[in-house]
């Protein structure tokens, strides 16, 4: 498949080409003259920043390379489910990239969640996921979730919290690369190859991958292609890079069942001749500089997004086909800079820096040719204190301003055309101090917010743009332990107005999206780990949440798609001669359906267990492996749109098995 670009879409990616061409020929020189200028160390991210591993950000869960290559994760969605604990429900398309849920935003769980690359946003700016699937397992370092409300460092969407995904930086004067295969059922074919060389200051990556699957139910194939290719240099007090992303992805859509026809045959398909598409391009060009005791560092990325799709329907014995095709780009701009200092036994970070995202859409259907634009402008400030002795404590305060003006013209659509603009303010207040070794108790207070996307607005309730949604945050937390063994507890809180949703009970029974009475997210979460013998390591996670109306005639009752409770444990065996094991399940309570906003359904989402496990051998270069997911065919839904209906069945058992040459 092919797609024209349009002239202003290459007009608006004149800017990322030029700094990059100047990165190249300024960093090129830099780099020569800098032959024994070895590339950065690995670092925790701190502040949109590598940071001192004294300033991780409080609370957060990482997730390491080590640990995603024994649990054997495809995928950085199911490492972040399998390994984070991370609920996450079933994709529409057969595409690897489930909807993350952190804590309990149900369908809108997306939407209200900032996923990051290396710095750059993924989240996008209408009603759809961020396409994990095109990131490159092996180039992986580590994922760290923050869960809860974070706008002022990530802007908009940040109210259930951040994915941040961190990607290997080279070794200097190294090389490594790796071949990988794997077969299983439903056809699945996946073939991987990934290579890194760097000579002192220079360094040059690349990967690609191609995966072929029939996928548990028919008409559900799916195809997946991608390449990942970067090149940076580190020179006198820096480094700076450029690297393009592309994934080009074709998915069969068997759609949803019925009641009925779940019980009967959970793999038929609905819509047998429905078909989808998605290619996607990323380029992102980096630098970082030291200049004196402060930290400088920018990111400009541009990512275009084509989305196809084929529907077919019915109207009095007659069959039709509707077609469409969504266009999208956005282009980041993020400068921010920071400065490190140490005062007397106090270390103090302060950072602060600018966002500009500009978004557009260009629709081509039959029911719709809306063309769409966003742009943002956030200006943002966090410091942080971190005092020394016997009780270490850290304390950081933050505040983010961000202006958006949004506009949309469709004539064929059910909203009228709009044209708006709104400034949101974020705050933070965070804090937590070790009272005695190894225990350290922590609080977290702020404001977060999201705006409705193009979607949204485009199918709404009521005349005029939604309202932006607004969250007042609060956790309470206490940590305890080591690497060997660790518990961590919260207690958080999020009271929303305005939680933007779809309301299937308004405009006369068809449904819209809407701003909803007032809501709230609360609850408990619990991650556990322990190395309980020599080879032995045992790792839990529990979420508890209450997700419902505060106010109006939906006051107390529970919001849809949302399970109450979320158990996920893991139990790994490394003896270190070769050998590994990993073994892990998680449960999810009953929830429930899409369209039981009264909770007068007189059936839920039943609850489900699913176990997934992996044995490897390792010998010399050579690592083969089998593995299983859902391995007691656990026949069950994560997605239900209706009462009892629109269900989408999840993936039964399927055992596969990989070899793979590293070098």
């Amino acid at each position: 498949m092919i797609s024209a670009v349009s002239p202003r879409r290459a007009l608006s990616a004149r800017p990322l080409a030029l700094v990059s061409a100047l990165s190249l020929c300024f960093l090129s020189s830099a780099a020569l003259s800098a032959e024994t200028q070895t590339l950065p160390a690995v670092t925790v991210t701190g502040a949109r920043f590598a940071s001192d591993p004294a300033l991780a950000p409080i609370g957060a869960t990482v997730i390491s390379a080590d640990e995603i290559r024994r649990a054997g994760a495809a995928d950085v969605n199911q490492a972040i489910r399998q390994i984070g604990g991370v609920y996450g429900r079933q994709s529409l398309d057969g595409s690897p990239d489930f909807s993350l849920d952190l804590r309990g935003f149900g369908t809108n769980s997306s939407q209200n969640m900032v996923v990051t690359l290396d710095g750059v946003r993924m989240s996008e700016s209408e009603l759809s996921n961020a396409t994990l699937s095109s990131i490159p397992i092996e180039t992986v370092e580590r994922i760290e979730i923050i869960r809860g409300g974070a706008s002022v460092l990530y802007g908009e969407g940040a109210t259930g919290g951040v994915i941040h995904i961190i990607t290997r930086r080279p070794e200097a004067n190294g090389r490594r690369g790796m071949l990988r295969a794997e077969a299983g059922q439903f056809g699945l074919r996946d073939l991987r190859a990934a290579m890194a060389q760097s000579w002192n200051g220079f360094a040059l990556d690349a990967s690609v991958g191609s995966q072929r699957t029939d996928n548990y139910r028919d008409h559900n194939e799916f195809a997946l292609d991608t390449f990942s290719g970067g090149a940076q240099w580190a020179y006198q007090g820096g480094r700076a890079g450029v690297r393009y992303d592309r994934a080009r992805q074709e998915s069969d859509l068997p759609g949803a069942l019925s009641a009925r026809q779940f019980g009967e045959n959970p793999r038929q398909a609905n819509t047998p001749d429905d078909i989808g598409s998605l290619d996607s391009d990323r380029r992102t060009a980096f630098v970082e500089q030291r200049v004196g005791s402060v930290d400088l560092a920018a990111e400009l990325s541009r990512r275009e997004r084509t989305t196809r799709s084929t529907y077919f329907y019915t109207i009095e014995g007659k069959r039709m086909a509707s077609k469409a095709t969504y266009d999208s780009a956005q282009t980041q701009f993020s400068p921010r800079l920071r400065h490190l200092a140490q005062m007397g036994g106090v270390l103090n970070e302060l950072v602060a820096g600018v966002d500009m995202v500009k978004w557009s859409r260009v629709t081509d259907s039959a029911y719709s040719d809306a063309d769409a634009t966003q742009k943002s402008r956030a200006l943002y400030v966090r410091d942080e204190l971190k005092f020394g002795g016997a009780h270490k404590a850290r304390v950081a305060v933050g505040a983010r301003r961000e202006r958006f003006e949004k506009d949309a013209t469709d004539a064929r659509a059910f909203a009228a055309p709009y044209a708006s603009k709104t400034t949101l303010n974020a705050w933070e207040v965070q804090g937590s101090v070790d009272v005695m070794p190894l225990v350290n108790l922590y609080a977290k207070a702020g404001r977060s917010y999201r705006v409705a996307n193009v979607d949204e607005n485009g199918y709404r309730a009521a005349p005029g743009v939604l309202a932006p949604q607004t969250s007042r945050d609060l956790e309470l937390g206490v940590a305890y332990g080591d690497a060997a063994l660790g518990a961590n507890t919260r207690v958080f809180r999020h009271q929303l107005r305005n939680e933007i949703f779809y309301d299937p009970t308004v405009n006369g029974g068809y449904g819209a999206n809407t701003n909803l009475d007032p809501t709230e997210r609360k609850g408990v979460e619990f991650d556990v780990h322990a190395s309980i013998a020599r080879d032995w390591r045992v790792s839990g996670n529990w979420q508890h949440v209450l997700a419902r109306f505060t106010d109006g005639p939906n006051a107390g009752r529970a919001m849809v798609l949302v399970p109450k409770n979320v158990v996920s444990a893991r139990l790994a065996w490394v003896p270190g001669n070769g050998h590994s094991a990993d073994i892990g399940f998680q449960w999810a309570g009953s929830q429930r359906f899409g369209a039981d906003f009264a909770n007068n359904c007189g059936a839920r989402m039943a609850s489900s267990t699913t176990f997934e496990a992996r044995y490897a051998r390792q010998i010399g270069a050579w690592e083969f492996a089998v593995a299983g997911l859902n391995l007691a065919d656990k026949h069950y839904t994560s997605n239900a749109y209706g009462c009892n209906s629109g269900i989408y069945p999840s993936d039964g058992r399927q055992i596969k098995v990989s070899a793979r040459y590293d070098f």
